[in-house]
């Protein structure tokens, strides 16, 4: 499955506020579909859907094809630790992930687009691969060009987010930032399950 390009609205309908696919609130209430807002509140939902809606609030967020997303599960497996967590800072560690919570770009989506036009550099040399899996002690910064600079000031003046997580110290004269840690749990923007996400994978 190629990577989701349909309506964004939508989905966040469907799954609730999903701050890396849209900053956009729909004006409609109710799920969409032909039984949206029928309003029938006692159909009973199995556990495979709600496992299945976790899976697709942190595929759509993350901008993720199923294979990527398994990818990561895999890799999370193999790693010692809680692997729902490992998971999620996994994501969080990707280039494109920080540069959205660095208010470089208003979506994951902008941020993807961003390095892939070769904007952003890493430890001073310009990577254009979104997924690009950030280290400890990493300097994230804009490309000494006029045209990335002007990009990126502007995309801060108009960013959204009012906090920065804490495992990121950005230099906004520099416009530099070092991953100081691995993201805290609790600074997530998504609200998620992701131990239903393991769950739902359990069997793969």
């Amino acid at each position: 499955m190629s990577r989701y390009r349909g309506p964004k609205l939508r989905i966040t309908r469907r799954l609730g506020t999903l701050p890396g696919l849209t900053q956009k609130l729909s004006k409609k209430k109710g799920k969409p579909g032909q039984h949206g807002n029928t309003g029938d509140n006692n159909k009973k939902i199995t556990e495979y859907c709600l496992r299945l809606e976790e899976k697709q609030k942190l595929k759509f967020n993350y901008g993720l094809t199923e294979s990527q997303l398994y990818r990561y599960i895999k890799e999370a497996r193999r790693r010692k630790g809680v692997t729902g967590l490992i998971l999620l800072q996994l994501l969080e560690m990707r280039l494109d992930t920080i540069c959205f919570a660095l208010g470089f770009a208003p979506t994951i989506a902008s941020a993807r687009q961003l390095v892939n036009h070769g904007h952003i550099t890493v430890n001073g040399n310009v990577v254009s691969i979104p997924s690009f899996q950030c280290r400890l002690n990493d300097i994230i910064g804009v490309k000494p060009k006029t045209i990335s600079i002007n990009l990126i000031k502007n995309n801060l003046k108009n960013s959204r987010l009012l906090d920065r997580p804490t495992h990121l110290n950005f230099d906004s004269s520099n416009l530099e930032a070092k991953v100081m840690n691995y993201s805290d749990r609790n600074e997530l923007l998504v609200q998620l399950n992701e131990l239903l996400v393991i769950e739902y994978y359990s069997r793969r």
